[in-house]
């Protein structure tokens, strides 16, 4: 058995052991859906490298007093993340109308209830999965809480929040460009958050250097 499986078979061990609501102990009992396996094999984990604040199969109620199950529940610090995975068919009149506006609810439902909502096609996990890491990286950002004493002032602030929002490592000259500075008033703002461990260097390279948010979860 791979690192993976056995990790992730922890996983889901101490969260059926911990479960109360009968509902919910008899989805986890259920193997999950291949499509959340392989984003957790391909995408998560080696993006990620844990599964804390992540809980499979999570249980919600919408506006219609339904329960809803969502694939992959992100809960740090009791934010609400939801990582849905869907399959591909090829054609759209091969999916039935009512469960096509079932699935439109749904997301509804979650994002008037306050969750930030990741879809991920199953085809994008095959095809393209270094956009998909990164992506999820972007998403797990938005949860990022800062474990530093220091106060951020409101530039550094707004680095912290332009890190966050982009899918990749960015240059700062791009940072530069978004808050209106020069280029060596950006650097010294990126180096003292790489001092705070706020940010860290992807690429050290000095003339394509480029930056991300710390993973405070590793």
């Amino acid at each position: 058995m791979s690192g993976f499986e056995t990790k992730m078979n922890q996983w889901l061990y101490e969260q059926l052991a911990a479960e109360k609501n009968p509902r919910r102990r008899e989805m986890l009992q259920k193997e999950i859906g291949h499509g959340t396996k392989e984003f957790l094999r391909t995408i998560w984990y080696p993006a990620v490298g844990n599964f804390n604040h992540l809980y499979a199969e999570w249980e919600v109620r919408d506006y219609g007093n339904r329960y809803r199950y969502l694939d992959l529940a992100y809960m740090p610090g009791g934010a609400k993340g939801c990582i849905e995975i869907h399959g591909y068919r090829s054609h759209a009149r091969d999916i039935e109308a009512w469960r096509f506006m079932d699935l439109c609810k749904k997301q509804a439902y979650l994002v008037l209830d306050g969750w930030l909502f990741l879809p991920v096609a199953y085809l994008s996990i095959e095809e393209e999965p270094e956009v998909i890491k990164q992506m999820t990286l972007s998403f797990v950002g938005k949860f990022v809480s800062l474990s530093t004493n220091h106060s951020l002032s409101w530039i550094e602030a707004e680095t912290l929040r332009f890190a966050r929002g982009v899918i990749r490592p960015f240059r700062s000259e791009e940072l530069a460009l978004h808050l209106n500075r020069s280029g060596r008033q950006t650097r010294r703002i990126l180096d003292k958050l790489v001092e705070m461990n706020v940010l860290i260097i992807h690429n050290g390279q000095q003339r394509y250097r480029t930056y991300q948010v710390v993973n405070n979860d590793r």
